[in-house]
């Protein structure tokens, strides 16, 4: 199993310190970097920026929002950073939700899946460079009855294929993104409920395709946070406003899929009165509702014996990158968390 990181979103006044943790990541083995955009910092600038200053770890976008970008210029996107980063780029991509493609990009956020499948066949197609042309529900290239014409993508990549993640939590976004993509970049995941949530789907995806989970690149992100294990429970109370945001306000009340995601893992009772607390404007109750197990299973905490003993359990699951978010509120902090990655790692026999 391998280690990624996840910078998260830039721009919120700690990006030196974001370039240092994505250097000694680099220094330190670590397999890719991921960074994220919603709507604010976009990944794609973050990333030229950090691959310019790094000399091993691939880059990824976690994710390229969907409703963002033309198709076509996605492919030019990924095109320009693999060759400019001497082929170390990863692309991920994810359709975002409805307060985002609406509310920000004026991008209906109507058939997600057959939208994600047209854009992937139509991004493959532009970065193999072949002339590109598309008839489709939702891209027609070129325009019927107008000037346009096929053209073929200019830049020539570092690789012949640059490998393609989706972002996914729903079993039928699970499903396909298991048929048409190399991997899968999961959020809150339990490796107690991996196969449950996740791993069947993808696999059905495979199976598909005509292929198996060989190969397949299944990477969940969890925030990492270094202490001593008769602290986990404070350690734990650190991201309690993050799963509020995301189970009790990510989305609307009807398509949450993070929300979605905790019922499926058992916590019903608490995911509606997260989301109910959130929705109301009660923020902080809706951070006291979570369970303590909730956080503890979807994030790794305490020394770095606890968190070796959980990096067993999550390539058990059939995890093949763990990506980490090193938590701290220093730079020192998150450095440390960083190093007890590859520590940890070490220790579980899995380096």
């Amino acid at each position: 199993m391998q280690l990624g990181i996840n910078l998260g979103y830039w721009g919120a006044g700690m990006d030196a310190d974001n370039l240092a943790v994505a250097k000694e990541a680099d220094r330190l083995g670590y397999s890719v970097c991921w960074a994220a955009e919603a709507y604010g910092s976009d990944a794609a600038t973050v990333l030229t920026w950090v691959a310019a200053q790094t000399e091993r770890i691939d880059v990824g976008s976690a994710i390229f929002q969907i409703p963002a970008r033309q198709p076509a210029m996605t492919a030019m996107t990924a095109a320009t950073l693999d060759s400019l980063s001497g082929g170390r780029f990863r692309l991920g991509l994810g359709v975002s939700g409805p307060q985002v493609s609406e509310g920000w990009y004026g991008v209906k956020f109507d058939k997600p899946l057959a939208r994600t499948r047209e854009y992937v066949e139509i991004v493959r197609k532009a970065m193999s460079r072949e002339r590109l042309s598309y008839e489709g529900q939702h891209w027609t290239l070129p325009l019927p009855g107008g000037p346009g014409k096929p053209l073929k993508l200019t830049v020539h990549p570092e690789r012949e294929y640059i490998p393609l993640y989706i972002a996914a939590i729903g079993p039928k976004n699970l499903e396909q993104t298991g048929e048409i993509a190399d991997g899968a970049l999961l959020i809150f995941p339990s490796a107690e409920h991996l196969e449950e949530t996740a791993i069947q789907y993808l696999r059905a995806g495979r199976e598909k395709a005509g292929k198996t989970l060989k190969g397949f690149d299944i990477v969940p992100t969890l925030p990492l946070a270094l202490g001593e294990d008769k602290d986990v429970t404070t350690l734990a109370d650190t991201f309690r406003p993050y799963t509020a945001l995301y189970v009790g306000g990510m989305g609307s009340r009807k398509q949450n899929f993070y929300n979605q995601l905790a019922r499926r893992m058992g916590f019903e009772a608490a995911a509606t009165e997260i989301q109910d607390k959130y929705l109301a404007g009660d923020k902080e109750g809706a951070a006291a509702a979570i369970p303590h197990d909730l956080i503890d299973k979807t994030t790794l905490l305490g020394s770095v014996d606890r968190i070796a003993d959980r990096m067993k359990e999550y390539a058990a699951a059939g995890v093949t990158t763990l990506t980490l978010a090193p938590a701290g509120f220093t730079l020192d902090e998150r450095l440390a968390a960083l190093r007890a990655g590859t520590e940890a790692l070490e220790r579980a026999g899995l380096a």
